[in-house]
């Protein structure tokens, strides 16, 4: 049964939070700037209103999901953490002698109750709302990239991932006592995923009645995060993979496993949009539904910003319908084609026709493809194959035996030409100046809140990752910019 108000706090070490939690407390200016109201409206029809115990408080558990994104700390971390940290207490609505929550109780919040509703644009709304409101969002420009995030279970087999924690523990204890190191029980040697487990369960066991070893922090996280996935994701590695997670690429060479995170960002550097998808997904495609849902979000948007993959004829003519300039560079081969400078024929305009390098004009031109396709059409130029045979320059030109010589030529689209226009101005280019600061955007994602890899498999648990780490990195910026 969930509470329709929340109870006053009525404890007499309330008055410590004036004393231990300054006014310039990260999250006691949250607590103070954001009306987390909407939670309940979002999640009562999760929860019976007038039958069965009282529940927790769903604003405490969202909370507690959000100092997660924060802190970047494992279930039991966080719940531990808020035992003794006043500030946690605070921002969680609690009085200084309340216990806390039992760890499980977050992962049957994140299951039962979180599934099945849009939390990140909801989030991503309310903070965009938000900076309307504090009057830090005035630009009319968004900027457009996309991140990668590796799958929790990757390339590496379920084994490899229990070894690696079980490593980073074994090296925790060994920095605080090497003389246990003899007393250790014996490593698993076998590629047999149940043995890893029963050894990384013999490894807890151990450290935790090893006198006083398990209360040190700097072994309680490592410790804390390897049963964490013994104890609860022994299901998934026994899947040895993520069911939706794909291989995708960030250039030629350089390929990764696990999902893409397509941001809309304004100058201010505060996120209005995000698209999920699979690692395959091309950049291009989301651009459309980023604009869409920036406006959702209520940002005026005039400008997108945004690198070559976002320059598509398609997102082209979108822009132009909607009367919005798209600050994104042609890929080369469309404003320099494809052929080396040195490899060029000449045109002469007074006859309308190629001249190669050797001075042979061309005798005939054809144009191929359709107009108002996809494709652009090509004008092709012929020259007399009898004249290539014999000529001085016909090597790395004409190709023995060949019956054509022909010379290739693309007819720009108008949207084309005029975002080839468009490119040299100096608006443009002053407005692509300002692309740097996305992938800011995506370090600090990364580096500051483990956005880098995916805390859970599947895409609706990358979705409540993502939607809990922008959450939080708009409230942040928010606050800064206020001050």
């Amino acid at each position: 049964m969930i509470r329709q108000q929340q109870a006053l706090m009525l404890s007499p070490y309330a008055e410590l939070y004036n004393i231990v939690v300054p006014k310039d407390n990260m999250l006691r200016q949250i607590n103070e700037m954001v009306d987390f109201g909407f939670i309940y409206e979002e999640l009562k029809d999760k929860y019976c209103l007038d039958h069965g115990r009282n529940a927790i408080d769903p604003i405490r558990m969202f909370k507690y999901l959000l100092l997660k994104a924060i802190f970047e700390l494992s279930d039991i971390d966080i719940v531990e953490r808020s035992r003794y940290d006043l500030s946690f207490k605070y921002f969680l609505g609690m009085a200084p002698e309340d216990p806390v929550i039992d760890p499980s109780s977050l992962t049957k919040f994140r299951k039962l109750r979180l599934q099945d509703m849009n939390l990140l644009d909801l989030l991503i709304g309310k903070t965009v709302a938000l900076a309307i409101e504090k009057e830090v969002l005035k630009s009319t420009s968004i900027i457009v990239d996309a991140t990668h995030t590796k799958a929790r279970y990757n390339q590496k087999t379920p084994r490899e991932i229990l070894q690696d924690q079980a490593r980073k523990l074994r090296k925790a204890v060994y920095t605080m006592d090497e003389t246990v190191k003899a007393k250790m029980p014996a490593k698993n040697t076998n590629d047999v995923i149940e043995e890893e487990i029963v050894y990384c369960q013999k490894l807890i066991a151990f450290i935790e009645t090893e006198s006083g070893i398990a209360l040190v922090p700097k072994v309680l996280e490592p410790l804390n995060l390897l049963k964490e996935t013994v104890e609860d994701d022994v299901e998934q590695l026994r899947h040895a993979a993520d069911p939706d997670a794909r291989v995708g690429h960030k250039s030629a060479d350089s390929a990764f496993f696990g999902y893409k995170t397509h941001l809309a960002m304004t100058e201010e550097r505060i996120v209005t949009a995000a698209v999920i998808t699979t690692g395959e997904k091309n950049d291009g495609k989301q651009l459309q539904t980023l604009i869409e849902k920036s406006q959702a979000a209520g940002m005026q948007v005039q400008t997108v910003i945004g690198d070559t993959a976002y320059s598509e004829k398609e997102n082209l003519t979108y822009a132009k319908a909607n009367e919005l300039e798209l600050v994104a560079k042609l890929n080369p081969l469309i404003t320099q084609g494809a052929r080396k400078k040195e490899d060029e024929f000449l045109f002469n305009k007074d006859a309308g026709m190629y001249v190669c390098k050797a001075g042979h004009m061309a005798i005939r031109k054809a144009r191929q493809g359709k107009k108002g396709v996809s494709c652009n059409q090509q004008d092709t130029y012929y020259f007399d194959v009898e004249k290539c045979k014999r000529c001085p320059l016909k090597e790395g030109c004409y190709k023995e035996g060949a019956k054509t010589k022909s010379y290739s030529v693309t007819i720009k689209s108008e949207e084309h030409a005029e975002q080839m226009a468009f490119q040299e101005t100096e608006y443009f280019k002053a407005k692509s100046k300002e692309r740097y600061k996305i992938e800011a955007k995506n370090s600090e994602l990364k580096h500051g809140h483990g956005y880098d890899v995916a805390t859970s498999s599947g895409l609706l648990g990358m979705q409540l990752q993502g939607a809990m780490a922008i959450f939080a990195v708009n409230l942040k910026r928010i606050l800064k910019i206020a001050e």
